[in-house]
């Protein structure tokens, strides 16, 4: 089979890297891809990801058997949808479904419909009733959420009015949002997939979402991840499949929101237990790129029974060990940051052990690399535990050299050394 990626960052990139180690895949390309991506397969850079018949038109040149959708934006504009009345296989959600995401707003009725644990929230379009919430609760710590897609930065945590107030502000002038009780406990990634009738569940990630290390300054899109992540046991992936997945997937169901594809939860586990904090409809970044070596079932394979509908036939194992992956950042970043950086020290290829995803990178005419975004790269090391993945990984981060090139110091550490402060 040959697959069409969309997308151009370093979650696509490993995605690309597993498909083109699939027996069942004889070609990979992507759209518009990135310099790494062009290493394994073919970029196909003119191609407008957010519209259908770009995508369409690029699927049919390159004779794709099916489409396999990286980012969310895609989805929410409807190119699912478009690629589907063309009869083109795809997996990925269509626009409605895809509302789990592009809609805070509608993702927290949805959980709030289905009695799945999540904050409470209240949601605003207007300013002056934004103001008088939060200076009802004044003093208290809450999370001001952008109800739209906002790259994982639409976020705002803090116990401050003035700041609260400034950030809802700015979301109003273009967008509603959604003030949230701060939930305390620690994080986790779960990824299940889905052939639209049935699901199976991946093995749980964590992101660390603070620009610094130990967790502290503004929230990015994320600058590393590990996998799996030790301090979740038996008896809390119990009780996150009853009170979470489950229902979910019965959710969707009743709803008619069923569809081929990834469904992210981003999880708190509390005092009280897991709690949704949201939705993604798509695999994470930087999870993707710890998560996807990690599988040992050829993923090819796995396609193909998401496009069949036979996922239930299909055993999903996952490799023994750990995966732990660096975000290497763009100075500025999370802010605003340069493009077009020449780069030097890349690895020549990938290996099972230790791999450089590349994040909308591009490549001039003599055949330097350059930078194209704000996260540039992930670095991510396997090994036998986490100690031995993050030494793996921390051993290559500063072979990258850009200008401003910087990374978090601490991915993991806190999981590596039993920190009971998680």
């Amino acid at each position: 089979m040959k697959v069409l990626v969309i997308g151009s960052g370093a979650r696509e990139h490993a995605l690309c890297w597993v498909l083109a180690q699939s027996k069942y895949i004889s070609q990979v390309y992507a759209a518009p891809g990135n310099a790494g991506i062009s290493d394994i397969g073919q970029s196909l850079p003119a191609t407008d990801p957010l519209d259908g018949r770009s995508v369409a038109k690029a699927a049919e040149s390159c004779g794709a058997d099916f489409i396999f959708m990286g980012p969310e934006a895609p989805c929410a504009r409807g190119v699912v949808d478009a690629l589907l009345e063309r009869d083109i296989p795809v997996i990925g959600p269509p626009q409605e479904s895809a509302r789990l995401e592009s809609s805070k707003t509608f993702s927290k009725e949805f959980l709030f419909r289905h009695n799945i644990p999540t904050a409470q929230a209240s949601m605003f379009s207007s300013f002056a009733e934004f103001e008088a919430h939060i200076k009802n609760n004044a003093g208290k710590k809450l999370v001001v959420k952008q109800s739209g897609l906002a790259a994982g930065k639409g976020v705002l945590e803090s116990d401050k009015t003035a700041e609260l107030l400034a950030f809802g502000n700015n979301i109003l002038k273009s967008d509603s949002l959604l003030v949230e009780e701060y939930l305390t406990g620690w994080e986790v990634s779960v990824f299940a997939l889905s052939d639209g009738r049935d699901y199976k569940l991946l093995a749980p990630c964590t992101d660390f979402k603070k620009a610094h290390d130990n967790d502290t300054g503004p929230n990015t899109g994320g600058m590393g991840s590990i996998c799996p992540v030790p301090t979740v046991d038996d008896t809390l992936w119990e009780m996150i499949k009853k009170r979470v997945v489950s229902p979910t997937f019965e959710g969707l169901s009743s709803d008619g929101l069923n569809y081929r594809g990834v469904l992210y939860f981003g999880l708190m586990i509390t005092a009280d237990g897991p709690k949704v904090l949201e939705y993604n409809i798509r695999w994470g970044d930087p999870e993707a790129q710890v998560l996807l070596p990690m599988i040992d079932t050829d993923f090819g394979l796995i396609c193909k029974s998401l496009l069949d509908q036979e996922l239930d036939r299909t055993d999903i194992r996952m490799k023994s060990g750990a995966a732990l992956g660096v975000v290497v950042a763009a100075a500025g970043y999370p802010g605003s940051y340069t493009k077009g950086i020449p780069i030097t020290g890349l690895p020549t290829d990938n290996n099972d052990r230790l791999l450089v995803f590349h994040a909308s990178t591009g490549r001039n005419a003599d055949g330097t690399v350059r930078t194209g975004g704000g996260r540039c790269f992930t670095v991510v090391g396997r090994g036998p535990d986490l100690r031995q993945a993050s030494e793996l990984a921390y051993s290559y981060t500063d072979q990258i050299r850009f200008e401003g090139a910087w990374y978090r110091s601490d991915i993991g550490k806190k999981f590596i050394t039993g920190d009971s402060t998680l």
